[in-house]
This record gives structure tokens, sequence and C-alpha cells, in this order.
């Protein structure tokens, strides 16, 4: 997918004025071969500037496509990216701290669905961070739905690794796809399975046990519908609160991570209210999907989902997927939900 090449200025304080901006751009400039420049890297952040997980998002996206890119480095608030073609092969990268590997993968998986060969990507760092999508959300939500899309991404969890340590690592391996199909996603369908997880690493068993309590009283679930998974200690320490919710159509995973002087309750009870939500609305996708599903449809050529609520990373995101791609990317409002329409311009 080629188009001009004439540079396109970007705001990184527009929208939510965080790494989405960034993330989404250096994405669709290496499948349009559109270079950018970007100014006020998350200008809205406490700590603007590229972080290590944006430098090293970068990096990977530098590497994969060949792109030239002077001056980039951590703190850095502004940024030119002019790519090159993408090539396929084998990728390592390492962020050195808690950084999401996830965001990180976000940035590198749809690209390497162009790439003209198969690629495997290993991204080590936190896997389980309280800011960004765990990899079993990567796997089991986003994975399923690119699937649906005809695109071939295996990902395999193969360490946690949690705030503020790190540690983690996730393998990523993608087969070219000429082309992603288009498809809709109106409803959940049926339910098919229902479950809860709670992982702790040098976190005491009993904190994973109340989590699933306050699950099970909320949903009223109970036997296999609720799993402690003691980790190895040395992954920790770290806690995280999962819950699954496998349709017919889609399937969705909310996350609360344990933190320190936060009680077991407080973290089911978070991660309680977005699933109710979720649940309240009817919508086939929750948020966070959401967010992620605007980039691979509108690489589809179009597409349409609805969705519990349209928060301001999905409005951020179209903005910059409009500029890169002639697509129109439109949010209609519902008693319930909203719809997110995709189609060509």
């Amino acid at each position: 997918m080629t188009m001009s090449a004439d540079l396109i200025e970007l705001d990184g304080s527009q929208g939510e004025g965080g790494g989405q901006v960034l993330r989404s751009a250096l994405t669709l400039s290496m499948i349009t071969g559109q270079p950018f420049r970007i100014a006020n890297i998350r200008a809205n952040r406490a700590k603007p500037g590229l972080m290590r997980q944006h430098l090293v998002a970068v990096q990977a996206a530098a590497s994969v496509c060949g792109a030239d890119v002077p001056q980039a480095a951590v703190g850095a608030r502004e940024l030119e990216f002019r790519p090159g073609k993408i090539r396929g092969g084998s990728y390592s990268f390492a962020i050195g701290s808690a950084g999401s590997c996830t965001l990180v993968l976000q940035t590198l998986l749809p690209a390497l669905l162009f790439a003209d060969a198969p690629s495997t990507v290993t991204v080590s760092g936190g896997t389980h961070n309280p800011k960004a999508p765990p990899a079993h959300f990567l796997e089991r939500s986003y994975g399923r739905v690119m699937a649906r899309m005809g695109a071939d991404i295996a990902i395999e969890l193969r360490r946690h690794g949690f705030y503020p340590a790190g540690g983690g690592e996730i393998v990523a391996r993608v087969q070219p796809c000429a082309q992603l199909r288009r498809i809709a996603l109106m409803s959940p369908g049926a339910r098919r399975n229902s479950y809860a997880e709670s992982l702790v690493a040098g976190v005491p068993s009993r904190v994973a046990q109340r989590e699933l309590e306050c699950v099970a009283a909320g949903m009223g679930w109970s036997g296999s519908q609720l799993h402690e998974r003691r980790l190895a200690e040395e992954e920790g320490p770290g806690n995280v609160l999962l819950i699954t919710l496998d349709s017919e159509q889609v399937t969705e995973v909310f996350a609360a991570f344990g933190e320190k002087s936060v009680r077991a309750e407080e973290v089911a009870r978070l991660a309680l209210g977005d699933v109710r939500r979720y649940l309240a609305s009817g919508a086939a996708v929750g948020e966070h999907l959401a967010d992620q599903l605007l980039l691979p449809m509108a690489l589809a050529g179009g597409g349409s989902f609805t969705l519990d609520r349209v928060s301001q990373h999905a409005l951020t995101n179209a903005d910059v997927i409009g500029r890169f791609l002639p697509v129109a990317i439109r949010f209609d409002a519902g008693e319930r939900h909203s719809t997110c329409t995709i189609s060509a311009r």
C-alpha cells in the first residue's frame, strides 16, 4: 500500500495527548510509505516526550522498515520519521523497564502483515502494565478479531512482567497478508464461556482468593469459572485479575491490577465495574478493543462495530488514521451503546 510521500505534520498534543498519536502514525507511515513529523509528543502527560517504551516503538518501527529517524531519544518532544520498505525477518527489542511490550507490538503487528516475508518479533519488558492492554488481551481479544479479518498472527507469552520490575517477554509470529477482510461486529453473540483468573507472583495466595471470591459474588460464578494462577516467584511481585467473556463473535478480556496498599476487593471492584458496563451496553466490543480495531478496519477499507464507550483514545486514533488513509470514521451514539462505521471517502 503506497500513497503520497508528502510529509504529514502531526501535533502530539491533540486529543488525548499521549502515545496513541505516535504509535498510530508509526504504523501507518510504515504501511503507506508516507513520512511524518510530530511535535509536542505526549504533551498532555505529567512527563512529556518519549519514554522508554515509546522510544523502543520508534526504534522497532525504524528497524522493520529501514527508516531514517534523526535524534530519537528519551525525552524527545519532536520526531521525524521517513520509512523505507517493510522487511520480514526475526527481530528482538528490549524495553529495559516495565514499559509495555503490548504497545510496542501494537505498533508493529499491522505493519508486518505487509512485509515481504514472515516475521518473528520478541519484545521484553512489561507484559501486565496498568496503563496498557495485558498480554492475554492481545492474544485472546485482538488476536481473534485479526484472525477473522484474515491475519495470521500467533502470540506467545513466555514470561510475565509486572510493574515496576518488568522482565517479561512476548513473542509474536506474523505471516504476510495480501488484504485484510472487512467485517462487521454488531453484537457479541451467544456466550460460550466466562471465567476469571487471578495471577499472583511473589504475592500471597490469599490475595487471589479474595479477588475471586468477589467475582464469584458479583457474577454468580463458581467452580471451573474461577482460577488462581500461581506464577514463579521470580516473575513478581505482581498481581492481575483477568475476566474473560468468550462469545460467538468476539472475546473480551477485562483486567485490574493489584498495587501496593490497594485491597484485593478494590481490584475486583474495578474489574467488575468494567464488565458490568460492557454487559449492560449490549455492544460487541469494549472500550479498549474498540481503540485497536480502528486501524486494521481502516486498512481493510471499511467495517463496523458497536462499542460500549467512545474513548478519547478512539477519537484521537480516528483523527490520525484519517491523515494517512482515505477513509471516514464515524461514531453514532445510541441509547445504550455507540456504533462505529468506517468507509472509503
